[in-house]
């Protein structure tokens, strides 16, 4: 039999063993936040993207859910369904618990890389449409615009209502009146229509416009 010297000293070596190998969850968690941030300004699950601060914000909150609810939850799943040989002691809760953080953690990560690699094909696509809704005015307003409104091309102002379809409007040297068409990029030739009203798009949407 060992002194008792000797067996704290032992105990305590196990216990520091045990420490470190569940001591992965909050350095992986600072790495996958900034991982996980990263990620989404790259490849964002929205069209509109997401910047650089809101993302880390975004991905702290989820991995805190991550850690701070589901893990625990999973933890206690897996122990209560554990079948572990006769004689086989378990590990110790939170190193179990370390280990489950740990990989939802990294799951995560997959899960964001999944989420923006899935949005790309409707980024790209309500870019080109963009693109197409500024060309069309561009050119109509150049070929059926009057020379004041040619002269402001650059105060043309744009709002999407709906997948392809778009109100813009480019103000006269008045500014509270504006040459406004709706666009459609969804068809071939693009669809361009002029509106009756002169409200720019802030005046319009204030009182419910609809095309």
């Amino acid at each position: 039999m060992l002194p008792a010297s000797q067996s704290e000293a032992r105990f305590r070596a196990n216990r520091l063993r045990w420490r470190l190998r569940g001591a992965w969850t909050w350095p992986v968690f600072a790495l996958v936040t900034v991982a996980d941030a990263l990620v989404m300004r790259s490849l964002p699950p929205i069209a509109s993207g997401i910047r650089l601060v809101p993302a880390l914000i975004v991905s702290a909150a989820a991995n805190l859910f991550l850690v701070g609810a589901l893990a625990p939850w999973l933890s206690r799943r897996l122990a209560a369904r554990e079948r572990l040989p006769r004689g086989t002691l378990p590990p110790p809760a939170e190193i179990r618990l370390d280990r489950v953080a740990t990989g939802l953690l990294l799951a995560g990560v997959l899960g964001v890389v999944a989420a923006g690699l899935a949005a790309r094909p409707l980024t790209v696509s309500e870019t080109v449409a963009t693109e197409a809704n500024a060309t069309a005015v561009r050119d109509y307003v150049l070929a059926n615009g009057s020379e004041e409104y040619q002269r402001n091309l650059g105060s043309a102002n744009t709002i999407r209502l709906g997948e392809g379809y778009f109100r813009t409007c480019v103000s006269a040297d008045e500014r509270s009146r504006a040459l406004c068409l709706f666009v459609d990029t969804n068809r071939r030739p693009v669809d361009l229509r002029r509106d009756r009203s002169t409200e720019p798009n802030e005046q319009w949407l204030g009182r419910g416009g609809t095309p």
